[in-house]
């Protein structure tokens, strides 16, 4: 099956795209919103009319769609074509039933403003019942009907509503799964990936398959306890090329094949985490980078799905079926 494979920008070896399994392409820097709140709509518009960016990365949860939205239609009136953007969006787990499946990508449209997406992803491979607790309580968590779920995903595309399909948070057993049922392959899969949280198993298996991988919170996380910009390794990096730590991170994600999504409402910080091409991290930097051994996930689910009494996940663990 053919890999996802690096599109070099005009006279340099560097991976302004990837060519996803489809045919079509993936920016390979985008803009992540999650927790952007009133702010996404201003950072949206930045990224793309000023920091250059045609890749943005949205979630129907957390209530930032519609502010995305807002800076989408923005960029669009001061002249960015729609054509030359990249939109991903998420079906959220109170919406994976096969009957939910269309209502909610019309719903995410309405609010992005859009007529199609460029990627629709599975947000978590776990269906909560509609008004569920966080965490929720053991009668919410229901059946994942991830074929009859597929199947919807699928008729999206054949239907023009959706260009690509994929995942995010799965496991390898569910990935596995899935591809045993899938008629139209998942052209990505989003991960959390970063030097601290490499997920080696993860990125082998989809390269195995053909699958490109997009790694979400590239820079760690202040608020979840674990922030890259100012571990050692990653400092010492940046001082060393004259980089920025932000920038050290994302080309890193660059060189091991796989998009990034890195998160700021901050302008300043917004155009220094593009400028990630014309120059590369060097192989022993690299290397140093890549052997960081404190590997621990920054958002492993727990505040989201684990009910420690109640169940039917007691620990982070369960969410992803034992594999780490």
């Amino acid at each position: 099956m053919a890999q996802a494979q690096l599109i070099p920008a005009q006279g340099q070896a560097d991976p302004r795209c990837f060519h996803l399994i489809s045919g079509h392409t993936i920016p390979s820097v985008g803009l992540g919103t999650w927790r952007s709140g009133s702010k996404a709509s201003d950072a949206v518009f930045t990224a793309i009319t000023e920091a250059g960016y045609r890749h943005v990365d949205t979630a129907a949860e957390y209530g930032v769609q519609e502010e995305v939205g807002h800076g989408l239609a923005a960029a669009m009136q001061a002249g960015i074509d729609r054509k030359d953007l990249f939109i991903t969006s998420k079906i959220w787990c109170s919406d994976l039933s096969p009957d939910r499946v269309r209502t909610a990508l019309k719903t995410t449209l309405q609010d992005l403003q859009l007529d199609y997406l460029d990627l629709y992803l599975i947000h978590w491979p776990i269906h909560l019942k509609g008004g569920a607790h966080k965490p929720p309580e053991a009668e919410e968590v229901q059946d994942f009907d991830m074929e009859g779920v597929w199947r919807e995903m699928e008729q999206l595309v054949k239907d023009g509503l959706v260009r690509d399909i994929g995942v995010c948070n799965f496991t390898l057993k569910k990935l596995d799964k899935l591809l045993r049922i899938a008629q139209t392959m998942p052209s990505v899969c989003q991960m959390e990936m970063h030097p601290g949280w490499r997920n080696d198993k993860m990125l082998e298996a989809c390269k195995k398959n053909g699958i490109h991988v997009t790694a979400y919170s590239p820079l760690g996380s202040q608020d979840d306890g674990r922030d890259l910009i100012h571990d050692p390794t990653v400092t010492e990096v940046a001082n060393k090329l004259n980089k920025t730590p932000g920038q050290v991170l994302v080309r890193w994600a660059l060189q091991r094949g796989t998009s990034v999504i890195p998160k700021s409402t901050n302008a300043e910080r917004i155009k220094e985490n593009i400028q990630v091409f014309g120059w590369e991290i060097p192989e022993e930097e690299f290397r140093a980078l890549s052997s960081i051994r404190d590997q621990r996930r920054v958002l492993d689910g727990e505040d989201i799905f684990v009910n420690k009494t109640h169940g039917p996940y007691r620990c982070a663990a369960d969410l992803w079926d034992n594999e780490d």
